[in-house]
C-alpha cells in the first residue's frame, strides 16, 4: 500500500510539473501578430447618374498604369514633410489589396466604362488604307479607321504629414492620349493631373480616405479633358 501511495504522488508530481512546462512554454511563443487592414477605393458608383444617360461615346483603349519600383507594390505609403520629405515609408498594419496603379486603372476603367466601351491596347481591329479597303469593303466598313488610347504613369501617391497631426493625400498622374491607326500612332495630348485632398485623421485610414478621394477628383478631370481632346481631334 505504501508503495502504491507513493507511486501515485509521483505520478501526480509529474503530471503537475508537465503542465508547469507546457504553461511556460506557451507564454515564451512569440504570439501572432496582428493582420494588416486591407483597403481599396470602394464600391465605387453604384448606379448610374442620369446625366450619364446618353449616346455611347466612340470605344478608348486604355493601356495598364505605369509607376516606379517604389509605388509598384500593395503598402499604403507615406511621407514626413517636416522629416525627410524625400524618403517614401510604409505603413506596417495598412496594405492596398492590390498595387496602386492596378486599383486607379480598374477605378478610371469602371468610370468611363459609364458611357463607352473600354478595351485594352490592340483589342479593336483598324480599318486598312484604302487600296486594300477596296478587295474587302464589308470588313472595313464595320471598322474604325482610327482609335484612341490612353495611356498613364503614376507619379505619386502617398500620404504626405506637414506635421504630426496633419496630413493629405497627394496623387500625381501622368496622361497621354494617342491616336491608333493603320498608318501608326500619333500623339495628341499629354498632360499631368495633380491632387492633394485634406487627410480627416493623421493615420493609415485617414490616408487612405484621402488618396481614394484624390483619385476620384482626377478620374473626373480626366475625363473632362479627355472629351475635348476628341471634340479637338473630331472623334465625336
Amino acid at each position: 500500500m505504501k508503495n502504491r501511495a507513493v507511486y501515485a504522488e509521483y505520478t501526480r508530481a509529474r503530471a503537475l510539473f508537465v503542465i508547469l512546462i507546457l504553461a511556460l512554454s506557451g507564454c515564451s511563443l512569440p504570439r501572432p501578430a496582428n493582420p494588416p487592414a486591407v483597403y481599396d477605393f470602394g464600391p465605387g458608383a453604384l448606379q448610374t447618374q442620369p446625366s450619364l444617360r446618353s449616346a455611347p461615346l466612340p470605344p478608348l483603349e486604355l493601356a495598364s498604369v505605369k509607376t516606379s519600383a517604389a509605388l509598384s507594390g500593395n503598402a499604403v505609403l507615406y511621407r514626413l514633410a517636416y522629416a525627410d520629405a524625400q524618403q517614401l515609408r510604409p505603413y506596417t498594419l495598412a496594405r492596398w489589396s492590390m498595387p496602386a496603379a492596378q486599383l486607379i486603372e480598374q477605378r478610371l476603367r469602371a468610370h468611363l466604362s459609364q458611357r463607352r466601351a473600354v478595351l485594352s491596347p490592340g483589342a479593336i481591329s483598324l480599318a486598312r488604307p484604302a487600296r486594300a479597303a477596296a478587295s474587302a469593303p464589308a470588313a472595313s466598313a464595320t471598322q474604325p479607321q482610327a482609335i484612341l488610347e490612353l495611356q498613364l504613369a503614376l507619379e505619386e501617391f502617398s500620404q504626405l504629414f506637414e506635421s504630426t497631426d496633419k496630413s493629405s493625400g497627394v496623387l500625381r498622374l501622368l496622361v497621354t492620349v494617342t491616336e491608333r491607326s493603320a498608318a501608326g500612332e500619333t500623339l495628341l495630348a499629354q498632360r499631368s493631373f495633380t491632387a492633394q485632398l485634406a487627410a480627416p485623421t493623421p493615420d493609415a485610414a485617414g490616408g487612405v480616405r484621402a488618396l481614394t478621394g484624390a483619385v476620384d477628383q482626377v478620374v473626373q478631370e480626366v475625363e473632362g479633358w479627355l472629351g475635348q481632346v476628341e471634340k479637338n481631334k473630331s472623334f465625336l
